[in-house]
C-alpha cells in the first residue's frame, strides 16, 4: 500500500455525515460538543471511507437522500479529513444509489448501453473522477472498484454468473486508476465476510479473467455473515490463496436494541426500523450493549491483525456517526422510485453507530483507540 496507509487501518465510513450535520446532528465527548471527525480522530481513527454515487438526484433534480453522495459531498469529506490527517478510501458504487448483493442498478445516464458501452463508461467515469480529484489535491489513498460485487455489478449484463462481463467492468475501473496514479492500491469488495466458499469461488473466477489488484475487501456484519470464527477462517484462507491484503471494508455491531422512533419523528408506516431485528440479534454471540459492541470490535481487530503474513490490514466501521436525526433515512420517495422499492425509509442503522442516540461517544471508540495491533507480529511469523 501507499506509505500513508502502511499502518493498521482504523477506518470510518462517514459518507452520510454532511447530510447529518446539515440536519442538525450533534456529537459529544464527555459532555462536550465537538466536530465528529475530530472526535473520531482523537479516538484513533486514521482513515475515512466515502461512497460515490454517479447522479443521486431524480430527473426533477430532487436529492435521493441517505447522504446524496455526489462528487461535491466526496470533496467536502475528503477536504475535511485531510485537514485532520486522515487518509481516505474512495468507494465507487457505479450506480445512482445503493449497490449491494440485492441491487446493482445501472446509472440513469448509462441505461440502455451494451457491455462495450458499460465498459467504456466505467473507465471514463472512474478516470474523470480521479482526474478532478487530482486537480484539487485530493486523490484517494485507496480506490474500491464497485461495492459489494458478490453478485456482480451493472445488472443485468454484469449479474452473477456472467464472470466475463463482471471482470470487464471491474478491470475497466482498475485500468483507469492505474492510468491516473499507478501507486494507488485497488480494492475489490465482496459482502460475505463469513462465507469462504462463496468468496473463494468469486475470486477464483475473477482472477482467471480480470486485472490485478492489491486488496480484498469484505463486509462483516455478525447478524448476517456468520460467526467471528467464520470471518477469521475466510480472511486467513483468502490471504493464503490469493496473496492479497485483507481489509474488512464494512463492519458494525449494535450497542442497544432500544427503539429510536421518538428521535426519527416518523410514523410506523414511514420507518423500516433497525436492521438488527430481534431474531438476528439473538443469534449473535455478543450482546447488543455498549460493552458487547466494544468487545466485538476488540475481537474483530485481533482477528484481522492475526491474518498470516501481516496481510490483515485493518477495517472501516460502517457509518459510526449515523445517529437518528429527523430527515436522514436510508431512502426517500425519489430514491425508492429509482430502485423500484416499496420502502419504507427511515434509519436502519442508528443502534449500530459509535455514538448513542443523543450523540455521545460509546465505549467501543476507546477500544479502537487503545488497540495496538500486537497480534500483527504473530501474523508475520
Amino acid at each position: 500500500m501507499v506509505e500513508a496507509m502502511n499502518q493498521f487501518i482504523k477506518g470510518m465510513d462517514v459518507s452520510t455525515l454532511p447530510e447529518l450535520l446539515g440536519l442538525g446532528a450533534k456529537y459529544y465527548d464527555q459532555g462536550k460538543e465537538e466536530a465528529p471527525l475530530s472526535i473520531l480522530k482523537k479516538y484513533g481513527a486514521d482513515s475515512l471511507r466515502v461512497r460515490l454515487w454517479n447522479d443521486p438526484y431524480s430527473p426533477q433534480g430532487k436529492p435521493y437522500g441517505a447522504g446524496t453522495n455526489d462528487f461535491d459531498k466526496l470533496v467536502w469529506i475528503a477536504q475535511e479529513g485531510k485537514k485532520l490527517g486522515f487518509t481516505y478510501l474512495l468507494d465507487f458504487h457505479y450506480s445512482d444509489f445503493w449497490t449491494d448483493p440485492g441491487k446493482q442498478i445501472v446509472p440513469k445516464a448509462w441505461q440502455g448501453m451494451d457491455a462495450d458501452g458499460l465498459e467504456k463508461a466505467v473507465y471514463s467515469y472512474t478516470r474523470e473522477t480521479l482526474e478532478k480529484l487530482g486537480e484539487k489535491g485530493l486523490l484517494p489513498d485507496m480506490v474500491q472498484v464497485g461495492n459489494e460485487v458478490t453478485n456482480g455489478l451493472l445488472w443485468p449484463l454484469g449479474k452473477e454468473g456472467n464472470y466475463d462481463n463482471i471482470a470487464r467492468f471491474i478491470s475497466a475501473g482498475i485500468r483507469a486508476v492505474r492510468e491516473v496514479d499507478a501507486s494507488i492500491p485497488v480494492m475489490i469488495h465482496l459482502d460475505c465476510g463469513g462465507n469462504n466458499e462463496k468468496c473463494r469461488k468469486w475470486f477464483d473466477e475473477y482472477t482467471k479473467r480480470g486485472a490485478d489488484f492489491e486488496v480484498i475487501g469484505l463486509s462483516y456484519y455478525p447478524f448476517w455473515h456468520g460467526t467471528i470464527e467464520d470471518l477469521s477462517n475466510n480472511m486467513n484462507d483468502l490471504a493464503a490463496r490469493f496473496g492479497k491484503e485483507i481489509v474488512v471494508a464494512e463492519v458494525s455491531m449494535g450497542h442497544t436494541m432500544e427503539d429510536y422512533k421518538e428521535y426519527e419523528k416518523l410514523s410506523d408506516s414511514e420507518r423500516k426500523g433497525m436492521a438488527t431485528k430481534p431474531h438476528l440479534a439473538e443469534a449473535v454471540a455478543y450482546p447488543m450493549t455498549p460493552q458487547g459492541q466494544a468487545d466485538f470490535m476488540n475481537d474483530v481487530m485481533k482477528k484481522i491483525a492475526e491474518v498470516p503474513g501481516g496481510l490483515g490490514r485493518g477495517f472501516y466501521y460502517w457509518e459510526p456517526a449515523w445517529i437518528p436525526v429527523p430527515g436522514c433515512g436510508w431512502a426517500n420517495e425519489e430514491s425508492l422510485a429509482y430502485m423500484n422499492d416499496p420502502g419504507p425509509g427511515g434509519n436502519e442503522w442508528a443502534n449500530q453507530a459509535l455514538f448513542d442516540y443523543d450523540g455521545n461517544v460509546l465505549p467501543a471508540l476507546s477500544v479502537i483507540r487503545d488497540f495496538k495491533g500486537e497480534a500483527s507480529e504473530k501474523g508475520n511469523q
